[in-house]
């Protein structure tokens, strides 16, 4: 079924037999893109049936994006009635630290905040004197559904599955993947971009965009910038193969 196979330094199984990974790249609050991914993913999975189908997402859902709440309210669905392992990316710790330490809003606008705010009903101004942060940090505190908060405290910071490992940002080389410190697996760049050698596992990641899903010996990039580009990119990943979904 894959027609593109993994040119890597080392002959690696990707997979278990009997596996099949859907991997979906960063979301960033465009709920009508991961709605027609998962629309593909069905219809794939009809024509194609598995003994196990994982789908995997890796991470920054919310922000930049119109509807991070709608897109969490759909993974949570998901979560119900398929293998859905969802992963923390680095816009995910926005929430709780703005919940927390409400002084923090302007760098969260910065990155797309204000976007998540009103996809929650808020109407966050552009800009906020310290009693305005207090005020709006307490107002999302109490619109922020339970489910939610739930769905962001179970995040994942990574996940192994045979031969891949499958993070948001990506991880620190020439460290061992199980002694990864969770800074780095949220925010990492050039030092795991720039580096050209095995990591063990092929590392599936995002957190960088791209124009193209990057297709690398030693890790993939499925970040394709789906709230600017409108290309939300899902890749299947079976055996000792994958191609763009």
């Amino acid at each position: 079924m894959l027609k593109k196979l993994l040119g890597s330094r080392k002959k690696r199984s990707l997979l278990p037999e009997g596996i099949r990974v859907y991997a979906i790249g960063d979301v960033h609050g465009r709920f009508d893109l991961l709605n027609q991914v998962f629309s593909k993913i069905d219809a794939h999975l009809a024509a194609f049936p598995v003994v196990r189908p994982v789908q995997i997402l890796i991470g920054d859902y919310i922000d930049r994006g119109p509807e991070s709440a709608r897109v969490i309210d759909r993974l949570i669905a998901r979560c119900k009635t398929h293998e859905l392992v969802c992963l923390r990316g680095n816009h995910e710790t926005f929430i709780p630290d703005f919940i927390q330490h409400p002084g923090s809003l302007k760098e969260w606008s910065l990155l797309g905040g204000r976007e998540t705010l009103m996809s929650y009903g808020l109407k966050p101004p552009l800009v906020a004197d310290a009693a305005t942060q207090n005020e709006l940090a307490t107002a999302f505190r109490a619109v922020l559904p339970h489910s939610h908060q739930m769905f962001l405290d179970a995040l994942r910071t990574s996940f192994t599955c045979g031969g891949c490992f499958f993070v948001h940002a990506g991880v620190r080389p020439r460290i061992p993947l199980a002694q990864q410190r969770e800074e780095d697996l949220l925010w990492i760049r050039d030092d795991f971009l720039l580096y050209e050698e095995d990591f063990g596992k092929l590392v599936v990641h995002g957190h960088t965009p791209v124009r193209e899903v990057d297709i690398r010996p030693n890790r993939i990039n499925i970040d394709t910038g789906a709230y600017a580009t409108g290309r939300l990119s899902c890749i299947v990943i079976e055996k000792d193969g994958f191609e763009p979904l």
